[in-house]
């Protein structure tokens, strides 16, 4: 049995835009991985009938937060604008402290991003020392991060027009 948190599944559909504009920026590292975790969000954005999402792969995590301000700032006047960016990924831990490096600036940069951006910039990005540690984050005893990273833009979304 999965530990995952089910009350992320409760979503109000009925103030949901359905067209709303989801872009899931993802890295090219560990396609193994990421392909799951782009799976999972695509899953869960297809059961809530939200099919207005772009996917956008950038090299590594650290380009993930450009990639995401670059989108805002063509798009934000568009009619299309997004109202959720969905940043998935995985650094593995090696044995160098590049590892540390990489996520402190992802993890930054997703920070500066939701404090910059009015829409919200969700955290899909898995740093794990081990394979078996993301194993269980893909679909393993963890559930799959890609579909909880989903539920949770799919909140924030609903929770800008639950005023």
């Amino acid at each position: 049995m999965a530990i995952v948190n089910q009350n992320l599944y409760d979503i109000d559909t009925g103030i949901l835009p359905k067209d709303a504009c989801i872009v899931i920026i993802h890295t090219q590292w560990n396609p193994e991985i990421v392909n799951k975790l782009v799976d999972g969000c695509k899953s869960i954005l297809d059961k809530y009938q939200m099919t207005n999402y772009r996917i956008i792969s950038v090299p590594g995590a650290f380009e993930i937060p450009f990639a995401i301000k670059n989108f805002w700032d063509t798009y934000q006047n568009k009619f299309e604008k997004p109202q959720a960016f969905i940043a998935l990924g995985c650094v593995l831990k090696g044995g160098t402290p590049h590892f540390d490096y990489v996520c402190k600036a992802i993890t930054d940069g997703v920070l500066q991003l939701n404090l910059l951006l009015p829409v919200p910039t969700i955290f899909g990005v898995l740093t794990v020392d081990s394979q078996q540690q993301a194993d269980e984050r893909t679909g393993g005893i963890h559930g799959n991060k890609g579909e909880e990273a989903a539920l949770t833009a799919l909140k924030m979304i609903t929770l800008k027009y639950s005023k």
